[in-house]
C-alpha cells in the first residue's frame, strides 16, 4: 500500500535544491503519494531573472508558472498553494497558519511529512513554516502522528542536532532534480547556479547527489 507524503515548504524552489530526488525517487518506485504544500509564490524574492525578465508586479505570476513546470519535473502532481504573504509568515495568524497544516493532515492522512527544521532554516519563513506544521503535529495524539523530516542548513546545525538521521542516494534521479532546479528561472540561471563554468557530470554529482533530513522527535 502507498503512503501519503506530505512536504510543506514556503516559497517556490524550495523543494528543489534538498529534496527534489528524494521525491523523484519515491514518485518513481511508486512507494507513495505526494502532496507539496507550498504557503506563498515568493512574490518579494530579489531575484528577476539574468538578465532581468520579471519585475514586481509580474513576479508572483512567473513563480508560480515555475513551481508548476518544477513538479512536473519531479513529478508531483498534487500542488497546493496556500496563498500566505512571503517574508511575512512568521508574523501570521498562528491559529490560520496552523489550521491550514491541520487541514491538510486530517485530508491526507500522511505518513511521512517533510518540512523545514523550526529553528536551524535560516529563512524566518523556513523557520516559522517548520514551527507551524511540529506545533501542529505535536497537538496530536502521539500514535496519530506522522514522521516528520526536516531539512536544516544553519551553520550550527549538527552541533545541535547531530548528523542526518536519513541520507538518500538520489544520484539516480539528477535528470529531475536538475529539471527541478533549472525549472525556476527567475531564481536559478545557469550563470548563478553553475558559476562561470558548466559543471561536469561529476561535480553534479558530488553537489546535488545526496539530501540529507532529521528526524524529528517530538517531546
Amino acid at each position: 500500500m502507498k503512503r501519503n507524503i506530505l512536504v510543506v515548504l514556503p516559497h517556490p524552489d524550495d523543494e528543489a535544491f534538498s529534496l527534489s530526488g528524494t521525491l523523484a525517487m519515491h514518485l518513481d518506485q511508486g512507494t507513495a503519494n505526494v502532496t507539496y504544500a507550498c504557503l506563498t509564490l515568493g512574490e518579494m524574492g530579489r531575484n528577476m531573472g539574468i538578465p532581468p525578465f520579471a519585475s514586481r508586479v509580474t513576479l508572483p505570476a512567473i513563480r508560480k508558472q515555475e513551481l508548476e513546470a518544477s513538479c512536473r519535473a519531479i513529478g508531483i502532481k498534487d500542488l497546493r498553494m496556500l496563498g500566505f504573504h512571503d517574508k511575512m509568515l512568521e508574523f501570521e495568524d498562528k491559529t490560520k497558519l496552523d489550521g491550514s497544516v491541520e487541514a491538510l493532515i486530517e485530508e491526507l492522512n500522511p505518513s511521512l511529512v517533510i518540512t523545514f527544521h523550526p529553528t536551524l532554516s535560516v529563512h524566518p519563513d523556513h523557520n516559522a513554516c517548520g514551527a507551524s506544521v511540529i506545533r501542529t503535529i505535536a497537538r496530536m495524539p502521539a500514535d496519530r502522528r506522522p514522521t516528520v523530516h526536516c531539512m536544516a542548513f544553519a551553520n550550527n546545525h549538527e552541533q545541535e542536532i547531530g548528523k542526518p538521521d536519513i541520507i538518500n542516494d538520489v544520484k539516480a534521479y539528477l535528470k529531475q532534480k536538475m529539471a527541478s532546479i533549472q525549472a525556476h528561472k527567475s531564481q536559478f540561471q545557469a550563470a548563478e547556479l553553475l558559476g562561470n563554468k558548466k559543471l561536469s557530470d561529476a561535480e553534479i554529482q558530488g553537489r546535488f547527489g545526496m539530501e540529507r533530513f532529521w528526524t524529528y522527535r517530538f517531546a
